[in-house]
């Protein structure tokens, strides 16, 4: 199983690379821009709420910081467009995960179900702050400077960016399940209070995985600020975002490594693509993601990746069964 898991790795990453090679349509690259970076929130926002079982609906305040650090910086320091902006994307991850520590201080005082209501409060205080602040341009926003690039190849370094930052959040969020504070993350999860009882520093390690998770996140917005050009506080810090990264762990598979990554393949390139083929037909999409949850909800509530592990277990089982039986059979 494990060299079939290894195979399936490797040649998932095989088709990542040679995607934009064949994929000549600007459109169509777009949307596989948008999918590798929701799809990398998804990883990170996973490695701490899936991990840890506090959902974090607030974590479009480490996406508007990305893009708001990488739009501010970038004009401070006069850089004129091009690829050397890529350099102050990491910059961006690390100026979110600076902003989440004060934020997690607050946030993670409380247990699960009020931390949630504790982290929209939060997100709407960043969205108003972003649009009343002078520095944040206001309702006005930001404009990043020009990036020069032929529209038949301006996707492109977008792409392999968000790629290189997808792999990186599957191979942290691989390193941290498998690694000793990956385990108390899940003894977080599965009882806070036995887990703090056995020793482990419950607000360390909560405070140290919601900082983590900031870090990707917030690359991902300095990179959708790039790509756009100009960003607003309503686009940055949006509700939408932390249902759709919470809805695409839920989907794949909460709290498992491979479910975001499922989810947001499925989900974003599914969405980005029902935009473009029916924009005039408004929110059809949304309709059509509502019958696909409620079915999902209704017959796999663990997400996929679980309904079909369990599955492929419960077959095996029956397998074995049947040839236990059929020697046990013979040898009567």
């Amino acid at each position: 199983m494990k060299k079939w898991s290894n195979l399936w790795w490797l040649a998932g990453l095989v088709v990542a690379l040679v995607l934009p090679l064949v994929m000549t349509n600007p459109a169509y690259r777009g949307i596989a821009v948008y999918t590798l970076l929701f799809t990398a929130c998804a990883t990170s926002w996973n490695m701490f709420s899936g991990y840890s079982g506090y959902v974090n609906l607030g974590a479009a305040v480490f996406y508007g910081t990305g893009a708001y650090s990488e739009d501010l910086l970038a004009n401070h320091l006069n850089m004129s467009g091009g690829a050397a902006l890529f350099w102050l994307v990491p910059l961006s991850g690390v100026v979110a995960m600076l902003i989440g520590i004060p934020v997690g201080l607050v946030a993670l005082r409380v247990r699960r179900h009020t931390y949630v209501v504790i982290t929209i409060a939060i997100f709407f205080v960043f969205q108003l702050a972003a649009t009343n602040f002078g520095f944040t341009g206001g309702t006005a926003g930001l404009t990043i400077p020009f990036i020069p690039w032929m529209a038949s190849y301006f996707d492109v370094p977008f792409y392999y960016v968000a790629l290189a930052v997808l792999i990186f959040a599957i191979l942290l969020s691989a390193g941290v399940r498998r690694s000793r504070f990956g385990l108390q993350l899940l003894a977080i999860r599965d009882d806070e209070d036995r887990a703090l009882g056995l020793g482990v520093q419950v607000a360390a390690v909560k405070l140290t995985g919601y900082v983590m998770s900031g870090f990707v996140i917030g690359m991902c917005g300095a990179i959708y600020a790039m790509k756009q050009g100009q960003i607003y506080p309503q686009f940055v810090f949006d509700p939408l975002f932390d249902i759709t990264v919470a809805l695409m762990c839920f989907f794949g598979g909460f709290g498992t490594l491979v479910g975001p990554i499922i989810g947001g393949v499925v989900l974003e390139s599914a969405q980005q693509y029902l935009t473009v083929t029916y924009s005039s037909g408004g929110s059809l999409y949304l309709i059509i993601f509502g019958a696909l949850f409620l079915l999902v909800i209704l017959f796999m509530p663990r997400g996929i990746v679980v309904y079909v592990k369990d599955w492929w277990g419960r077959r095996q089982s029956r397998i074995e069964s049947s040839q236990t039986a059929a020697t046990a059979g013979v040898a009567s």
